[in-house]
């Protein structure tokens, strides 16, 4: 029976008061699509609102990223999202948040999106993050009501990179610190290096370039 990864899109477009559009962050869940594939999962997704799911970052010379989105399959998938009301938790053994700055506007207070990953969790799956993708993270608390993140090693894109990519004024938290805030342990590498780290399938990235290596910790962490 093959495995299945969900990855959670946000639905939100817009860069605060820039005039810049934004949304999911496609080689965030193009490249660790691969890996997921490799070793035999089936690629869902899920956005918060549903529908046409937002995409940013791509580049014409990704070419992982430019073939995944070709594929008529996907294409299907991402211009006809689900909402997380309208999924069954046991359907997924990992729930992968990609980033994308949309995220960090409509992944905190997404509750339907947060509970189902709690559920998946519970019956024993991953939940996984990458760079932005962690504000996913923020909402979701276990059975006896304390956050997830609490006193797990984590992270996420750092203060450091957001104030790099001139957007710490922009977006309308720094991510490092509220999960720091909500007892998270929070791990970091240098500026845009690949750092990812695992605990209690609890898999988090810190950057685009950490979302291949956060697959691989994923599986790793579900076959334990």
């Amino acid at each position: 029976m093959s495995k299945s990864v969900l990855f959670a899109l946000t639905s939100h477009a817009e860069l605060g008061d820039t005039g810049r559009k934004t949304g999911a962050y496609a080689p965030e869940f193009a490249h660790p699509a691969v890996v997921f594939t490799e070793n035999g999962y089936d690629i869902e997704f899920v956005s918060v609102r549903g529908g046409r799911a937002p995409l940013d970052g791509i580049k014409p010379d990704d070419a992982i990223t430019q073939a995944f989105l070709n594929d008529p399959v996907i294409a299907e998938k991402l211009s006809n999202t689900p909402v997380a009301e309208a999924l069954d938790p046991a359907d997924y053994d990992v729930i992968y948040f990609a980033g994308g700055h949309g995220t960090m506007w409509d992944f905190p207070a997404a509750s339907a999106l947060a509970n189902l990953a709690a559920e998946i969790y519970n019956h024993g799956g991953v939940v996984a993050a990458v760079c932005h993708g962690p504000s996913g993270l923020l909402g979701i608390t276990l059975p006896d009501g304390s956050p997830l993140v609490q006193g797990q090693n984590v992270s996420s894109f750092t203060n450091e990179e957001e104030i790099a990519v001139g957007l710490d004024g922009v977006v309308p938290f720094l991510l490092e610190d509220s999960l720091t805030e909500l007892g998270a342990k929070h791990q970091k590498a240098e500026n845009f290096s690949v750092f990812a780290v695992t605990d209690t399938r609890l898999v988090t990235g810190q950057n685009p370039a950490s979302a291949v290596e956060v697959a691989r910790q994923a599986i790793d962490a579900l076959a334990e």
